[in-house]
């Protein structure tokens, strides 16, 4: 397995992975499953200012991870909100920790303070996967979303990726980092044989 950064070429793969989770669970709150079209421009969307990347092994799209800005007001910049989706077949073999990993190196190398993840509750085995990769839980919004007739509450948790208090620098866009140190830290997910 190995990782890089999603291109529009991945759409039809990621949208295949993520259909799953809106057409039959709440993780996602999204009702309709987006085509390969919307997914090709919600790469482009991510991409040069975060990261988007992909786990593929035999050129196969095994799954995906990416970062968005958490909110749109300027003293919130340094504050991002992170996703990972497996393929259903691929749990528990690794990518989505590889995926995860290689995250948060970028976003750190970024000059990013805090990551975000909001989880559909009840969802052990995402809560416990999020708290192995470091993660705390910090607050829930209850029954916020209303998805497949009933309310759904969402936790969500916190990952310091610098803990420092001191005044930040601007944190750089993805396509501002050397593209030695990028590769450099994708080159750290691969994952010899069977994921």
């Amino acid at each position: 397995m190995e990782l890089r950064l999603a291109s529009p070429a991945d759409a039809e793969a990621v949208a295949a992975i993520y259909a799953p989770y809106v057409a039959s669970t709440p993780v996602s709150f999204e009702v309709e499953p987006p085509g390969a079209a919307e997914m090709a421009r919600r790469i482009s969307a991510t991409l040069p200012a975060h990261p988007f990347l992909v786990a593929v092994d035999g050129g196969d799209v095994l799954g995906y991870a990416y970062a968005g800005a958490h909110r749109s007001r300027a003293a919130y910049r340094w504050a991002v909100e992170v996703s990972v989706y497996v393929d259903g077949a691929r749990h528990r073999g690794g990518v989505g920790r590889a995926l995860y990993a290689a995250l948060f190196a970028l976003l750190r190398a970024q000059g990013y303070r805090r990551a975000f993840a909001g989880i559909t509750l009840p969802n052990r085995a995402s809560a416990g996967f999020h708290e192995a990769m470091g993660f705390r839980p910090i607050g829930v919004f209850r029954r916020i979303g209303w998805k497949g007739g009933a309310w759904h509450d969402v936790g969500w948790w916190q990952l310091d990726l610098d803990a420092s208090d001191g005044a930040p620098g601007e944190p750089l866009p993805l396509d501002g980092l050397d593209a030695a140190l990028v590769a450099g830290i994708l080159s750290r997910g691969i994952i010899g044989g069977n994921p």
